[in-house]
């Protein structure tokens, strides 16, 4: 019996095999067939441009801000400190000693360069993979917590919750994101300004306009989520919660929204990666996010074949490093 089934094995190891190599195959042709493309359109790769978007060796200069001399130029380890001297006034700059641009006695204005040095800086894609990530973790938190609170109020007796929270989830699952961000930004977000601009308060950066659209959004999602994933508990729990002496809420925290949560994760899962490529849209406003500064490279530097596909692949990681970490919270959380 053991022995008959060697054969089969070894033809499905050999099936298996044959598609993985139809799989190269048809990803060496896409290859190929961009390339042959690019070629036709005399477009130049350049590749080995990339990295400086990432991260790169900036020189920094450090110059005089009075009219003077230098009066001394004393050196400390690989440090040295350049004291400028004027008519009433005096400046002094401590600065490598790899590169000191003037000698003692010199005289210089306002402007001149005393000494240059390099410095590694954070390149403006990886700014803006930062800003994506910060602004999708903010919305996705706050998304959480209005749709938790959406979700409930959805399903309860009290006609005032829930017909507001049917309102908001309407209202937001029936236009699209794009005109959600334009209400709060150019008409929310211009009439809170304006305001506080007449109470004196500092006003609001577009950012936290763009969260709060991204936020509100995904809560209309969640809401629904929620609401499904406790009306999928059988009501028998709820009444032998109550029957042990808990209230309402007291069975939703500690009985209902754990097992329903746990149902909901997946679904959830796919909302915040939707969520991480919305925020795309958050770039029409001023904001450098992942896209906006793609955009902003290609304009400069002309090369919009490797920066897109770049940028797609930067998605790919933070979407799939999102996957990831809901399957371990899948795993975690899966009861045996």
């Amino acid at each position: 019996m053991i022995f008959s089934s060697i054969p089969r094995l070894f033809k499905k190891s050999n099936a298996y095999y044959f598609w993985v190599s139809v799989f190269i195959l048809i990803v060496l042709g896409i290859t190929s067939s961009l390339y042959y493309s690019a070629l036709k359109i005399d477009y130049v790769w350049r590749w080995f441009r990339i990295p400086q978007y990432f991260a790169y060796h900036d020189t920094v200069e450090i110059k005089a801000e009075i009219t003077g001399e230098i009066e001394s130029i004393q050196l400390k380890d690989e440090k040295a400190v350049i004291r400028v001297t004027g008519d009433d006034e005096t400046e002094s700059h401590t600065v490598p000693t790899s590169d000191i641009r003037v000698f003692e006695g010199d005289l210089i204005s306002p402007g001149d360069i005393l000494a240059t040095y390099k410095k590694w800086r954070i390149g403006i894609l990886m700014e803006g993979l930062w800003l994506t990530l910060k602004v999708s973790i903010i919305a996705i938190v706050f998304g959480i917590f209005i749709g938790l609170f959406t979700g409930i109020a959805r399903i309860s007796s009290n006609p005032a919750l829930k017909w507001s929270a049917i309102t908001y989830i309407e209202f937001i699952r029936g236009s699209p994101l794009l005109v959600q961000i334009f209400i709060w930004y150019f008409v929310l977000g211009t009439l809170i300004n304006n305001i506080l601009a007449i109470q004196g308060i500092a006003q609001i950066p577009p950012l936290w306009f763009g969260v709060a659209a991204l936020a509100f959004f995904t809560g209309a999602y969640v809401a629904e989520m929620v609401r499904a994933g406790i009306q999928s508990i059988h009501f028998g729990q709820t009444e032998a919660a109550q029957s042990l002496g808990m209230t309402y809420i007291q069975s939703m925290r500690y009985i209902i929204l754990p097992q329903a949560l746990r149902r909901i994760l997946p679904p959830l899962a796919g909302q915040f990666i939707s969520l991480i490529k919305d925020s795309s849209l958050l770039g029409i406003i001023a904001i450098r996010e992942l896209t906006k500064a793609t955009r902003e490279v290609i304009t400069t530097s002309l090369q919009p074949f490797e920066l897109w596909f770049v940028c797609a692949i930067l998605y790919l990681i933070l979407t799939f490093s999102l996957s990831m970490f809901v399957q371990y919270l899948e795993r975690r959380t899966e009861v045996t």
